[in-house]
């Protein structure tokens, strides 16, 4: 089976840096809000919920990688495969929403909140269950955009994980 040239090879263009930038975009903001959650609390002050605003500005980072997307998009029928993984992906994201909420998935912990501990699934079955449904989602996606932009987002999804695991609990903020 011979692999088509065009599949490894890609041409630099402003607007293909624009669009990495913009796939990339959220995941700066992540790690400084990982790092230094006491200043995002300092900075949202007493009547800003920090995980809200944070879900906001998430929200924001998220159209901004969608629109990058989609101004590189081939539209074509999905295979089954590629249904299951955007379907079963989107699944975990819902219950990881659905069972920890929105305090849980945006940094409620590490911004001084009590989060109760949850063993339902995906939880104790995998780790990360968001971020892989994240994963699963876009490599469903393979079929609509170049693979160097799923294959860039993806792999911030795991410096995200690899981030997350080496937590230093004493630079979570103080209860907020």
């Amino acid at each position: 089976m011979e692999v088509s040239p065009r599949l490894w090879s890609f041409e630099v263009t402003i607007h293909g840096v624009l669009v990495s930038l913009a796939v990339i975009s959220p995941f700066p903001f992540y790690y400084l809000l990982w790092h230094y959650p006491q200043r995002w609390v300092q900075w949202c002050g007493p009547r800003i919920d920090p995980s809200h605003l944070m879900s906001n500005f998430s929200f924001l980072f998220k159209l901004l990688q969608i629109l990058g997307l989609l101004s590189v998009a081939k539209f074509a029928w999905p295979s089954w495969l590629n249904i299951v993984f955007i379907v079963f992906g989107q699944y975990l994201n819902l219950r990881v929403y659905q069972l920890l909420g929105e305090d849980g998935v945006y940094y409620g912990v590490r911004f001084g909140k009590q989060i109760p501990w949850v063993d339902k699934f995906p939880f104790g079955y995998m780790r990360d269950p968001q971020y892989i449904g994240s994963i699963l989602t876009l490599l469903g996606c393979f079929c609509w955009f170049p693979w160097y932009y799923i294959a860039l987002w993806i792999s911030g999804y795991l410096f995200m994980m690899i981030l997350e695991r080496k937590e230093n609990v004493s630079s979570r903020a103080k209860s907020h």
